[in-house]
């Protein structure tokens, strides 16, 4: 089997990473703007990362000479301002500059990860356009974590791109080896956190807080509280008797995102948890890294 290598763009910590690596991918370098998460992945890879700012169009040029063969990322989903002569003043955002990456650098493959609701989002068409003139086929997905090897109800947005492929080329392949029924923290995990119910801190009070390890966990956020004293309870919480209830800690939110035991992470439990929290879950990457790469032998 021929190697695959692959660039990571916006690599966070590593979860696609990590998820491409364990499918059978060969990762040659990574790239991100945040120092704390460039940190945690360089102690947990062999190969380069570089902590820049892909809004600089001569990264262009560097990520061409690493040759690879797909590139993967997952673009945080905000505006920023472009400073230079090339648009100056104007909005855009980093999901065109990925598309622009890989239009530039026209790599067999790309796989682009988002939050899920980006498909409302004016910045999709655009990127979309960019890709589809560089010739790249589409298979656009909203996939479920929690159907793809990930005990959390994570919902997120996937766009696989193949040169020269039609559109929707690699959406059997995702539909066919999807779990029907969610998978549980109990499924993944046992007994191991030692309690059958959990704190995890709301959005807002409107909505449950405590959740049993029988069920997916909800989506990992960035943030992690303790239980309030004198919490509320809410009328969907999983148990009546909130003594021994407790919030995870960071190695176990990272668990459920899928990371490893051995996976190290490195910094303030800020930056931690903000790190997991945005990370992709390690199993959804491989799924998709499955998929992509047996679809490729097929070939």
């Amino acid at each position: 089997m021929r190697t695959i290598k692959v660039v990571d763009l916006f690599c966070g910590c590593g979860g696609m990473s990590l998820g491409f690596q364990n499918a059978g991918f060969d990762l040659v370098a990574a790239y991100d703007n945040w120092e704390p998460a460039v940190k945690i992945y360089k102690k947990n890879f062999n190969h380069a990362v570089h902590n820049k700012d892909l809004n600089d169009e001569t990264v262009d040029v560097e990520i061409s000479a690493f040759k690879p063969d797909i590139i993967i990322g997952g673009p945080p989903c905000q505006d920023f301002s472009i400073a230079g002569k090339r648009n100056m003043g104007e909005r855009s955002n980093l999901t065109i500059r990925f598309a622009e990456i890989v239009s530039s650098v026209q790599p067999e493959w790309f796989v682009m990860e988002n939050v899920y609701n980006i498909e409302r989002m004016p910045v999709l068409p655009k990127a979309v356009s960019i890709l589809r003139n560089a010739g790249y086929g589409l298979t656009i997905k909203i996939l479920d974590a929690s159907r793809c090897g990930v005990p959390q109800a994570r919902k997120r947005f996937f766009m696989i791109g193949h040169l020269g492929d039609t559109d929707g080329f690699l959406e059997e392949l995702l539909n066919s080896r999807m779990s029907a029924k969610q998978m549980t923290l109990y499924e993944y995990l046992g007994d191991s956190l030692g309690t059958q119910f959990y704190y995890m801190h709301p959005r807002s009070y409107n909505r449950r807080a405590v959740f049993s390890i029988h069920e997916p966990s909800a989506t990992i956020r960035g943030v992690n509280r303790p239980i309030p004293e004198g919490y509320q309870k809410h009328p969907a919480d999983k148990t009546e008797i909130l003594d021994g209830v407790r919030s995870l800690t960071s190695k176990e939110r990272s668990y459920i995102q899928t990371f490893p035991e051995w996976f190290e992470f490195d910094g303030s439990k800020t930056v931690i948890e903000q790190a997991i929290g945005n990370a992709v879950p390690v199993k959804l990457a491989e799924y998709v890294g499955k998929c992509v790469l047996d679809y490729a032998e097929r070939g």
